[in-house]
């Protein structure tokens, strides 16, 4: 038994006559009673008493009738979820940040955004550092993550930059630098600074480069903390152990116990937001959410 001849017996039932259900199915009757008579010897009983008028149902064919019911909206349902989901309508969409992307406004923007768009797609949110979210996206425990550099790039995964934004240097409140005119610090200013920054060992990103930016600048900064996230970062200099450079955004952290500056004389450096995603899923509910990203981000990736 299968839902082809639930369709059938429902058809017969709801007509009372095997010729008319054949016409309503769009085929022979012939073949519609040779359906019919395989359900029954298949369920072991007989579901219509035949008589010149057409068809009625016996007590276990009243049974069945409900129960076939039932199952036909039940597949109907399971079959428009699952042209929902295709069509990126409906789902399950996991997302990953980073402490410093989820800093922007862009990046609750988005999601907002995508509960509107889309009621029926559940995410799951989920916080970790750059190189934990790359590999959380690689492996397919994560469809997506928004991060700033990149600090690996696995076979397979899609790098987009939403948009960059300038970096700001995080001092602790009275540091001696905050007395000097004007808005912007220049980096040698910084040469003999204790600096506080976030790495993944052995990895590129913001952190190399700004060493490689103050090496071009004549100086190797002296590097007291290395921590793997932002807000790590921050809640150090909070402290009064030392100083950091991160994305704008981010100004708005310990506001009683630090102060931001422009960074000064450094274009060259600045903070990307981008999305990660595997190529090869993009579809369905994921293909929804980079496309709903993509529209969202400001032309040109620069805000």
């Amino acid at each position: 038994m299968d839902l082809k001849h639930l369709r059938y017996f429902v058809a017969v039932a709801e007509t009372g006559h095997i010729t008319r259900a054949a016409q309503r199915l769009g085929m022979q009757q012939p073949p519609l009673s040779q359906q019919i008579r395989a359900l029954e010897e298949s369920l072991g009983t007989a579901l219509f008493h035949r008589h010149p008028k057409g068809v009625t149902l016996t007590d276990s064919g009243q049974l069945l009738l409900e129960d076939s019911r039932r199952l036909l909206q039940e597949a109907e349902a399971v079959r428009s979820r699952m042209h929902a989901v295709a069509a990126g309508h409906a789902g399950v969409l996991a997302v990953g940040f980073t402490s410093s992307a989820a800093s922007h406004a862009f990046t609750p923007q988005v999601l907002r955004a995508c509960r509107r768009a889309y009621p029926d797609i559940a995410l799951q949110i989920r916080e970790d550092h750059a190189a934990g979210l790359t590999e959380a996206v690689a492996a397919g425990r994560l469809h997506c993550g928004f991060l700033r550099v990149p600090v690996e790039r696995p076979p397979g995964l899609r790098f987009e930059t939403l948009l960059r934004e300038p970096v700001l240097v995080a001092l602790p409140v009275g540091h001696p630098l905050l007395a000097r005119k004007g808005r912007g610090l220049a980096l040698p200013l910084m040469r003999d600074e204790a600096f506080i920054l976030v790495r993944q060992s052995g990895a590129p990103g913001l952190y190399a480069q700004l060493l490689a930016l103050c090496e071009d600048q004549g100086f190797t900064p002296s590097v007291k903390h290395e921590v793997s996230r932002m807000m790590t970062a921050l809640n150090l200099v909070a402290a009064g152990e030392g100083i950091t450079i991160v994305p704008a955004s981010m100004r708005g952290a310990h506001p009683d116990a630090i102060e931001y500056r422009p960074l000064a004389g450094a274009r060259s450096l600045d903070a990307p937001l981008t999305l990660v995603y595997r190529e090869s899923e993009l579809r369905g509910p994921l293909q929804s959410f980079v496309k709903l990203a993509r529209d969202a981000a400001p032309r040109g990736g620069a805000r």
